[in-house]
């Protein structure tokens, strides 16, 4: 918009000069043109009253003198053909002034301006003075430049004007999209100046600024929901607990014991991760996916299940929260625990990309119904959330969620 802005100036500018400046050059050509020929015929028509009052020699001396003395040389043509002063031919119009009487005439070097002088004894005599081509434009180069310099300066000048008021408008408008960019980063205390730029900018920042409290507002109300929705399953969980405490052996107490305190944790994290505000999450995903598969190789080898993993050494960093990738795991192998029979295998790989990291599982299993992965859609008689849950922690990076056949495979990118 700033360069449109200048060019739409430079342009009105340009037009605007060209329209004064032109006739006025022309205007100074001709004021120097007639400035010389006046002076010209001056001095000719000061000769002429010579001419027909003086005697010869008086008149010759005379010319003699204006011829040294003046810029523009002078010829006096008498009546009975003789010349005085500057010798030069008798031109065409010197003929026809003799006949018609005084005259200018423009020729391709310079302009001849002539005086008749009538009434005499021996004819008509004609004062002749010759203006050259360089008296005709004495000082009019030097005042083009002059009028050029001058035009080029306002162009200048108006071009900085209109940069300055581009700029107060482009810059409140920027600063718009950098709060944008802020709040669709998950930055929702950025706000706009609501008093920058015109009054439809100002308009524009009030605006986002209200969405941008609206959306602090709507995503408070949502984690606390949440948070309550998590906690209203403690009763259920803390009577569980007081059950696997009530039983008579021990090791089975002790093993629904771990796995109870592993929901309880679960379920706290849920509610923290619910109230905790949003902010440029990262973690190892090394780390995470070997701790889950460690935790879920417990379970696998109470079921008799083969575990194969070949996992990349880390770090290797993600734009996505530790809890939120382990729960998109955890949503890919319950499925392979819930949805195959005790026996069956599975494999989990990570591998390191150019700028990703992909994440899948697989089980030896027959492999997923054609309509899983949608949104609430299961074709094994559950929720249908835990593909969901993946896709959305891929897709938070920028990547994505692939099945094919018994394979899920989530493609997280290094950089969303």
């Amino acid at each position: 918009m700033r360069r449109r802005l200048a060019l739409l100036v430079a342009a009105a500018m340009a037009l605007v000069l060209v329209a004064f400046l032109v006739p006025l050059a022309l205007l100074l050509r001709s004021a120097a043109e007639d400035r010389a020929v006046a002076a010209a015929t001056t001095q000719a028509r000061s000769l002429a009253a010579l001419v027909a009052t003086a005697d010869a020699n008086a008149l010759r001396l005379t010319v003699e003198q204006a011829n040294v003395d003046g810029a523009h040389p002078v010829t006096v043509f008498l009546g009975d053909g003789s010349v005085i002063g500057a010798q030069v031919a008798a031109t065409p119009a010197v003929r026809l002034a003799a006949q018609r009487g005084s005259l200018s005439v423009a020729h391709a070097d310079g302009r001849e301006v002539l005086v008749a002088v009538q009434g005499l004894p021996g004819g008509t005599a004609v004062v002749r003075s010759f203006v050259p081509e360089q008296d005709l434009r004495r000082g009019v180069t030097r005042s083009w430049l002059i009028l050029a310099a001058v035009g080029l300066g306002l162009l200048l000048l108006g071009l900085a004007v209109a940069d300055r008021l581009a700029v107060a408008v482009v810059r409140p408008i920027r600063t718009l999209a950098a709060v944008s960019e802020g709040l669709s980063a998950g930055d929702l205390d950025r706000r706009a100046p609501a008093g920058d730029g015109p009054g439809e900018v100002r308009a524009v920042a009030a605006a986002l600024n209200r969405l941008a409290g609206r959306i602090r507002d709507l995503l408070r109300q949502e984690r606390e929901a949440a948070a309550d929705l998590s906690h209203r399953m403690r009763t259920p969980m803390t009577a569980l607990r007081l059950d696997a405490e009530g039983l008579t052996d021990p090791a089975e107490a002790a093993r629904m014991l771990e796995h109870v305190g592993a929901l309880d944790r679960a379920l706290t994290a849920v509610i923290e991760d619910a109230r905790r505000e949003r902010s440029a999450p990262e973690c190892d995903a090394a780390a995470v996916v070997a701790e889950r598969v460690a935790f879920w190789s417990v379970l696998a080898e109470d079921q008799g299940r083969a575990v194969r993993t070949a996992l990349d050494p880390g770090p290797l960093p993600v734009a996505v929260a530790a809890a939120d990738l382990a729960a998109a795991l955890d949503a890919l192998l319950g499925n392979v625990f819930a949805h195959t029979d005790e026996g069956v295998g599975f494999a989990v790989s990570l591998r390191a990309r150019s700028g990703r990291i992909e994440l899948a599982v697989q089980d030896d299993g027959p492999g997923f119904d054609p309509a899983a992965g949608a949104r609430g859609v299961s074709g094994g008689g559950s929720t249908g959330l835990g593909l969901d849950i993946a896709r959305r922690t891929a897709e938070a990076t920028g990547g994505r969620l692939a099945i094919a056949g018994s394979r899920v495979s989530l493609e997280l990118l290094t950089d969303p």
